[in-house]
């Protein structure tokens, strides 16, 4: 077949590669929907849920109160935004320790440490960020009062948590 025909082909029917990629956004835009449209209204799977976000809540709440708490106690002076972001760190490094404390009893130690590592850091992040943000808006800085802990920990759990049901209803996948 020669330039010409080939190009007036074209016209009628999409080349081979075009016609592929439509097929695959098709199928992208099928699994994003089916993704999306879940039931928002299932007690078992926020109850579980819940559950997965309070013991990140726990783990993540150690590392960043003591960060926070050990700067506030001591002389050492940094930027607010430098201990809230050791802050972070920090919280996250605990949840993975508790996480993997937690696992080791029921697995082997590499697998529980793995298994740790593949929780949803979009979900510890979101905690860390909000629990933060909070802090700095209600105290003007990095510092632990007794009236602000309870709002940080609210906030804490109730940011991450639509998105954990999602990833256990929609993904099958639990954070912790």
């Amino acid at each position: 077949m020669d330039r010409k025909n080939s190009k007036l082909l074209d016209t009628v029917r999409p080349p081979r590669k075009k016609r592929l990629l439509s097929k695959m956004e098709e199928v992208n835009m099928a699994t994003i929907t089916n993704l999306l449209d879940i039931d928002w209204r299932c007690s078992h799977t926020w109850r579980r849920s819940s559950i997965n976000t309070l013991w990140c809540l726990i783990g993540c709440s150690i590392g960043d109160f003591g960060t926070i708490a050990f700067f506030q106690f001591s002389n050492y002076v940094w930027p607010t935004s430098a201990i809230m972001g050791l802050a972070i760190v920090m919280g996250l490094l605990t949840s993975i320790l508790l996480e993997t404390i937690i696992l080791s009893r029921q697995m082997a130690l590499p697998i529980a440490l793995k298994t740790a590592f593949g929780m949803s850091l979009i979900s510890m992040i979101s905690m860390e960020l909000a629990m933060n943000l909070l802090d700095i808006l209600m105290t003007g800085g990095a510092m632990l009062t007794w009236s602000v802990v309870p709002f940080m920990l609210l906030a804490g759990f109730i940011t991450p948590l639509p998105y954990n049901y999602w990833r256990l209803k929609a993904l099958g996948k639990a954070c912790h």
